[in-house]
Order: structure tokens, then sequence, then C-alpha cells
């Protein structure tokens, strides 16, 4: 979070009466730290330094790191900025926009006066900065133009969609579906759920569990597989009725193109899914457009004792929001080359797994689901013939039935 304005614009002030003392970093603090002297302009190149190296350490540590500095230099919000995106932060940025003569005289008052040309300098620099800022990407920008608009400030904090810890189950989580709409619908009478007729064309999911149970797909729902738009139906009922979670998978992303009218080449099963929608339906299509927009990256659940994504996250990822994270909750881990199929190739990263979270994904085939370094994959291939696989959680007890046959393989 930066803060930014001239100097008696009030953020020092602001920022002790919002934020905890560790979450406030201040560049005159760091002076301080160097030079027992807050004010020696002298250190302020090695007190930026400090300044910088802290906020480094605390977003590794995904701790809220507020920026008391006036901020008003591009340079110095772009380096912030690169940081925040190294550690897959959101960045907020609030702006002390007030006039020079409120803040010429609040600075009067203060125990430390900065002179008075400084503050002119510094306000033609902010009017530079205001212009700057409608460029630069912020998650939020919050401006403050007056006495009453910094006193009756609130800070709200929002948690991320990710942040599902308060939800503690006991979960099945189910494995890649790819259209396998009958092995689901088994599989589910298997886990103990109770499943009506009407669940497909009704507007509420005749669909429960008598110990209530929650479901968590991890993605690719649709695709290679014969009854994608059935098993889409069902899962949207389930989400949007039944409190069931389901992740965003590499199908489901790039259905959503498709059904936007983007340029997507039908190929990976996609020909499969597209002829299940042979005309287009405005109503049908905004439904699962927007119900694919909302399906998340990854859920981080129990306490955080869990993590579900579709393809794996690593530790440092986890409880993040970036291009980035969504991309290998996505894909994998990918080097950038495709092998003889077309199809990503990936590095193994549960390899070096080292979190404390379980993580349970999909994505890559497997014959059988094994765990490795707290992370299992639980996509055993039903639609290439194999398995439709659910793991039962907190229980740690998987849960497979046999695919009715061979629906999709690659030739």
């Amino acid at each position: 979070m930066l803060l930014i304005g001239v100097a008696g614009s009030g953020k020092s002030t602001f920022a002790k009466r919002h934020f905890q003392e560790t979450q406030i970093l201040s560049s005159d603090f760091c002076r301080k730290l160097i030079s027992d002297d807050e004010a020696s302009q002298s250190v302020s190149s090695h007190a930026f330094e400090l300044l910088y190296d802290i906020t480094d350490k605390r977003l590794s540590n995904k701790k809220l790191t507020v920026i008391d500095a006036t901020n008003l230099q591009s340079a110095s919000r772009q380096y912030l900025k690169t940081l925040a995106k190294k550690h897959h932060a959101q960045m907020v940025a609030i702006v002390f926009d007030l006039p020079k003569e409120w803040c010429q005289k609040r600075n009067a008052a203060r125990i430390r006066v900065v002179p008075s040309d400084v503050i002119d300098e510094q306000y033609a620099m902010m009017q530079v900065a205001l212009k700057q800022l409608t460029t630069e990407k912020y998650r939020e920008i919050v401006y403050l133009n007056n006495e009453h608009d910094i006193e009756n400030a609130q800070i709200i904090f929002k948690l991320l969609p990710c942040n599902q810890k308060s939800l503690h189950g006991p979960f099945d989580i189910i494995g890649d579906v790819h259209g396998c709409y009958e092995e689901l619908l088994v599989l589910l009478q298997t886990l103990g759920y109770h499943i009506h007729t009407n669940l497909i064309t009704s507007d509420k999911a005749a669909l429960s569990h008598p110990r209530n149970r929650t479901l968590v797909f991890v993605g690719d729902l649709v695709d290679r597989g014969p009854y994608s738009k059935q098993v889409l139906s069902l899962v949207m009922n389930a989400v949007n009725y039944r409190g069931a979670l389901c992740v965003r998978g590499n199908h489901e992303d790039k259905f959503l193109r498709y059904l936007k009218g983007k340029k997507v080449t039908l190929t990976h099963g996609l020909e499969v899914t597209a002829s299940q929608f042979p005309e287009p339906s405005e109503a049908l299509y905004a439904r699962t457009i927007a119900f694919i927009k909302k399906l998340g990256s990854h859920y981080v659940l129990d306490e955080g004792k869990l993590v579900v994504a579709h393809a794996g996250l690593t530790e440092a990822l986890q409880e993040r929001e970036s291009g980035k994270v969504l991309s290998f909750a996505l894909f994998g881990d990918t080097t950038g080359e495709v092998d003889e199929r077309g199809l990503p190739v990936r590095n193994d990263w549960a390899q070096t797994y080292q979190g404390k979270a379980v993580v349970v994904y999909g994505h890559t085939p497997v014959k059988e689901a094994i765990w490795f370094n707290k992370t299992i994959c639980i996509d055993t291939g039903c639609v290439f013939g194999g398995k439709l696989t659910a793991l039962q959680y907190p229980e740690m007890q998987l849960v497979s039935v046999a695919a009715n046959k061979t629906y999709y393989a690659y030739h």
C-alpha cells in the first residue's frame, strides 16, 4: 500500500491511526535507523535501500506493507510495483491530494518542520504524479481531497476470492471430469450424494449429502467426453445452489474464449464440446460465461491446511492472485516448449514442494493417484478409459469409478 502526498499532508498520522506499527515502513524511520536523525537527507539513498529490502522480506512472508513516504517519483513507485509483482501482491494507492496552503499550515505546526520551499517543490511534483497515476495499474486508487476525507476514511480489508480458509469441510474433491457425465453420477452416488432425476432441468440443484459434505471440482469439466453440457449444468447448479466449489481448468479457460467469440482452434477436445453447443443460445451462453468467469484460480481451505488448484500450486503462489498465479494453476510449471502432440512440456513442481498445505490437483492424467510431498494428482484419465477419482478430505480416502469406455484418444 502506497501513501502518496507531500510533506504535511497527513500521511504518517493517517498510517498510525489505521495500521499496526510493524506494517508501516517510513522513509523517515529508516533514515533514523541508519543515522539517528530522521531528517538526514544525506542518508536517503541508504534509507530507501533499507526500506525496499524490508518491503521485499515482508512481501515474501505475505504481510501487509504500508509505504509511508512521499512516493512522488515515478521511478520509486515503479520499483515498489516490481517488488509487488515479484511476490504476486496486490497494490493499492492512497493519494493525499490536499491544497498546498493546508499542507504548509500543517507542516508549520509539526515538531520537525520541512522548509516551505521543499513543500512547494513537492507540490509541483504531486501535480505530475497525479497525471502519471491515471496510467499506472493498481488494484485500487483512493483519493483523499480534504480534511473531512482523511478524518472519516475507513480501511476495510477484503479477502481475495481464493481465501476460503473458513471452510473446513468435510470435502469430496473430484478430479478432471471431461464430459464423463455418467461416471460422475455413479461417483457422486458412491460418495453418498442424493441425486434427483430433474437435476439438469431444475432451476435449483436437487443434489444433497446426508452428512453435509462439500463438493470441490478441480476443473476441466468439459471437452473430449460426450456430455460436457450436462456436466456443466450439474456443476453450475451445485455451485450456485448447494455451496459446491470449482476452480478453473485450462479447458474451461479456452471454452470461455470460444463462447465469447474469440478466435480459438477447435483442438484437444474443444471440438467435441463445441458440437454440443451447436446453436448459439444467448441465455445459455451468458449463464455459462458468467459461471466460468467466476471460477477462481485456486482455493485455500481449512485454515490453510488444504489447497485445490487445477494443475497444482507452489507455496509461494498460494493465497495470491496474479496472472502468474492463474497461469501456473491452469497449466502447471511449463518450460515454454511443446511435445509431439502439441501439449506444453512441464516441470514436475511437486518434486520440490515443501509447503505446509496439502495440494490436490489434476490436469495431467495418471494411472493411479499417489501422494508425493503432500501433493496428489487425482486426474486418473476417465475420458481416456481410466477412472474418475475423488479424494475425501480430511479422511484422505480415495474413491474411484471405472470409465464405461475410452471416449477420447490422441492420434
